[in-house]
């Protein structure tokens, strides 16, 4: 099976527009992806002719709205491969489904003179909360350094876990792109005693994970990377650690008995999914995972690898451009940032934007990272399976001008 991309970009409304007078060319989907038709047009037919609250009323409406919502939950379950459906918590994006763990999980159980560790590499949003932890109990916060070349440094990462109560590492970094062996990651956790969350932002969208065989004990991701709506995301963790665990947010849905004296929590997964959700980003979440399975994440990797492949043989042909991360396509998501001699990302950014090209500029949430790189900031280029390579070749044209204008 091949990806017909020509097929797929017909199911993009947005595809079909124009950026300042010219044809747009989105290379910004690791920041948040487009969305087809069958998301949005499930969008407006859940408030045009299904719009209630979940889990509350008994008549047919509200029924039907929460069926349709819970189905989203069985189909999560399955596109990760967790043991349960109860698994599955339901929150708004991958920053605040660290925010539950760190809040639940964290101040629970990691107390003075315990030890955390993340990496130099991650998006704050798997940095900041852990290193907050740390310095809210009394813990030691830590950071596993990267080889020159954009990988994890392996002798630092077995240094730096011993002894460690928790572990957080992203499936691939939004800046140099690089894949990390989270199964590798995660099993050298368990052997040092640690809980081990992996950040699934980048590669949940376009790979197939399967939370057994990684044995992560938490993975989060956000739906609007991958076709959903903004608004929607998922935290899954083990059923052992999530009963384990106290709710981050009280009230509502959460609650299953409230006296004077105390209150008692819901079950599975609903301790964890206090107030009203985002009931149609939800199930517009429930229809992109069908989307996904019905193009087939093989070929979506496939796709993309061919992709960044393209665009890193055609970036070298840009004076003073400078690639950062891996080199090799196959180690990398489907991003590349980079940086060129004597020019300001944004201004990169602006002038892509004039011929309807747009790309991400700036730290792109991840500091650390840029200051163990050595610059300030970078500009990104991300693909997704709507991209083509004549759009790859309109970047690097692009680009060619840009230099131009900077010479």
């Amino acid at each position: 099976m091949t990806l017909d991309v020509e097929k797929v970009r017909r199911d993009f409304p947005i595809l079909q527009t124009s950026v300042n007078g010219k044809k747009l060319v989105y290379l910004d989907s690791a920041a948040t992806s487009q969305k087809p038709a069958a998301v949005i047009d499930t969008v407006t037919d859940f408030y045009t002719n299904r719009n209630a609250n979940v889990a509350r009323g008994l008549y047919s409406l509200a029924e039907d709205a929460t069926l349709a919502y819970e189905q989203v939950r069985d189909k999560l379950c399955s596109f990760v491969n967790a043991r349960k459906k109860e698994e599955i918590i339901s929150v708004r994006s991958t920053t605040e489904a660290a925010n539950v763990v760190m809040r639940g999980w964290g101040e629970k159980f990691i107390g003075k003179g315990d030890k955390i560790v993340t990496t130099v590499m991650e998006h704050h949003s798997n940095f900041v909360p852990w290193q907050q932890l740390a310095r809210m109990r009394g813990a030691k916060f830590d950071m596993v350094d990267i080889t020159n070349d954009g990988e994890l440094d392996w002798n630092d990462l077995e240094k730096k876990m011993k002894g460690a109560k928790l572990f957080a590492v992203s499936a691939a970094s939004n800046v140099v792109g690089t894949l990390n062996d989270t199964k590798k990651i995660c099993a050298l956790a368990h052997e040092c005693g640690a809980v081990c969350v992996v950040d699934g932002a980048q590669t949940v969208p376009s790979m197939k994970t399967d939370v057994k065989s990684i044995d992560c004990d938490f993975l989060m991701f956000s739906g609007h990377k991958m076709l959903a709506p903004f608004g929607s995301g998922v935290l899954y963790g083990k059923e052992e650690l999530l009963e384990k665990m106290d709710p981050f947010m009280y009230g509502s849905e959460m609650i299953r008995s409230v006296k004077k004296e105390k209150s008692e929590w819901n079950e599975l997964p609903f301790k964890f999914e206090s107030g009203t959700p985002d009931v149609a980003a939800f199930i517009g979440l429930g229809v992109a995972v069908d989307y996904l399975n019905g193009v087939g994440l093989d070929e979506i990797r496939k796709h993309e690898v061919e992709l960044i492949t393209h665009l890193l043989a055609r970036l070298p042909s840009v004076d003073g451009l400078e690639v950062l991360g891996p080199k090799d396509a196959k180690k990398r998501a489907g991003l590349v940032a980079f940086v060129m001699d004597g020019i300001h990302p944004h201004d990169i950014a602006a002038m892509l934007d004039s011929d309807g090209i747009c790309v991400r500029s700036g730290h792109h949430c991840a500091m650390p990272l840029h200051e163990r790189l050595g610059v300030t900031a970078s500009t990104r280029a991300s693909v997704y399976m709507y991209n083509t390579e004549d759009e790859i070749d309109a970047l690097v044209d692009s680009l060619q001008k840009v230099r131009k204008v900077f010479r």
